[in-house]
């Protein structure tokens, strides 16, 4: 029987309470949006990513976030990382060590940044840029950005944030310096960005 061995290196994010974990399988067969899940989440959706549902099952792991070649793990301000990193490479090496196993069941075909028909320019244009140029610096942080809409008579574009900037001190700073100031050089009738509001932590409740 062949002995197969999955590494498994970590990296710090901007957040502090989020950690970037890159094992050497790639975790999703695609690049592009990723695939983001809160514990609070409907257990159906929970339920399609066998990994998630894992990772759940350890003490204060709040939301994971699963990349292209990475899976961020997001813990509660509760949680300590010195006992929960073991759980989690436990988790994670289990799981890649069989390649058969998906991360996320029924991927869908159509994403945030996907441009349809009745998309017009600058929607397209937005959508691009987010793919090409913003995403892939987002994800370096272990995070991810998805694109929700854009008002043309106000010229502002809303965005999801997912992964580490979640809750991180720095996403402010990212959104204003690097997306919205990259938007606006490109595509003038943009006139500011937005990012959805995230629920509040509801550690105290379990």
């Amino acid at each position: 029987q062949q002995i197969r061995t999955v590494f498994i290196q970590t990296e710090n994010t901007p957040n502090p309470e989020s950690i970037k974990f890159m094992p050497t399988n790639t975790v999703r067969k695609k690049y592009g949006s990723g695939h983001f899940l809160n514990k609070t989440d409907s257990i159906e959706d929970i339920l399609k990513s066998p990994l998630a549902k894992d990772l759940f099952k350890i003490d204060d792991v709040k939301a994971v976030y699963f990349g292209y070649d990475f899976v961020t793990v997001t813990k509660k301000v509760t949680g300590k990382w010195q006992y929960m990193r073991p759980e989690i490479f436990s988790v994670l090496m289990d799981f890649f060590d069989n390649p058969n196993n998906k991360v996320v069941v029924d991927q869908p075909l159509i994403t945030d940044t996907t441009i349809l028909e009745d998309d017009d320019e600058i929607v397209a244009m937005i959508k691009e840029l987010i793919e090409d140029r913003i995403r892939p610096a987002v994800q370096e942080d272990g995070g991810d950005i998805h694109y929700v809409n854009f008002e043309e008579d106000t010229g502002m574009v809303t965005v999801q944030l997912a992964g580490s900037c979640v809750g991180c001190p720095s996403s402010a700073i990212t959104l204003k310096n690097g997306v919205e100031n990259m938007l606006m050089h490109y595509i003038p009738e943009v006139t500011a960005v937005q990012a959805l509001e995230e629920e509040p932590d509801s550690d105290e409740v379990e």
